[in-house]
């Protein structure tokens, strides 16, 4: 199963390359102990190249109409039921659990990313009767920028995709930095929407050490919105570093 393992690598504005961190992790199947691959971290650079590319690809995604936006998630879900197997595979490869659960974990993701989809057309305003007459307001929703999405290992392929659904759907670019532990099938997933045909930018993936990605992504002015599947203790960290920017935190 080692042969067919490759661990992945970093996608930052729209190209996949080596991360270039002095820090690496083994890649570890836990059913039988054997290491898989050895994944490369980010480096602070790398990091930085990423904010880059989500804030750009956040101007051109922002402006992408409701349809199309729809349209192309879509065809990113169509991607994940054709490469069920292969993702089901790589995650029970790293995650451990039976191939049975591992494929059922690749249809459930691919369904909620399918339904945020279909919610990208709906996401409407109101018109609101104003105190005088004649007049009245219009209220709007807008994307509100580019998030980060931490997600944890358990059920990698779901937890992260229920992120890139809400984000991607909402008009919102991302950069994604999935569990360490499990990263070969959330990148298979991830090249899904790419391959789909993404703009550069939209969807960006990172590894490295969770704690320092967290702290300096965070930190930008870049980053809006924090999504966060995790521990309380790791929760309530990160609600501490997003409250000087006034961050949108979701736990």
């Amino acid at each position: 199963a080692g042969d067919a393992y490759r661990a992945p690598r970093l996608h930052i504005g729209g190209e996949w390359r080596e991360g270039r961190g002095a820090t690496r992790n083994p890649v570890i199947n836990p059913a039988t102990g054997a290491v898989l691959g050895e994944l490369r971290h980010a480096t602070t650079a790398d990091l930085d190249e990423a904010l880059a590319a989500a804030d750009s690809g956040f101007r051109t995604w922002r402006a992408v109409p409701a349809g199309e936006r729809q349209r192309l998630i879509s065809r990113g879900v169509e991607a994940m039921r054709m490469r069920r197997e292969e993702i089901a595979q790589l995650l029970t490869m790293e995650q451990g659990k039976p191939i049975v659960q591992a494929r059922a974990e690749v249809d459930v993701a691919a369904a909620m990313v399918q339904w945020y989809a279909e919610q990208a057309r709906r996401v409407y305003g109101r018109i609101v009767p104003g105190a005088s007459a004649g007049t009245d307001y219009e209220v709007r929703k807008e994307p509100v920028g580019p998030c980060l999405l931490l997600s944890p290992w358990n059920m990698p392929v779901i937890l992260a995709a229920r992120k890139i659904g809400g984000s991607l759907s909402a008009g919102c670019s991302a950069i994604l930095k999935p569990p360490e532990e499990t990263p070969a099938s959330v990148a298979r997933m991830v090249e899904c929407f790419v391959d789909a045909g993404l703009p550069p930018g939209v969807l960006n993936l990172v590894f490295g050490v969770p704690s320092e990605v967290s702290q300096h992504l965070i930190a930008s002015d870049v980053i809006r919105k924090v999504s966060f599947t995790g521990s309380v203790g790791v929760g309530q960290h990160l609600a501490l570093l997003a409250a000087p920017g006034l961050k949108r935190v979701t736990l």
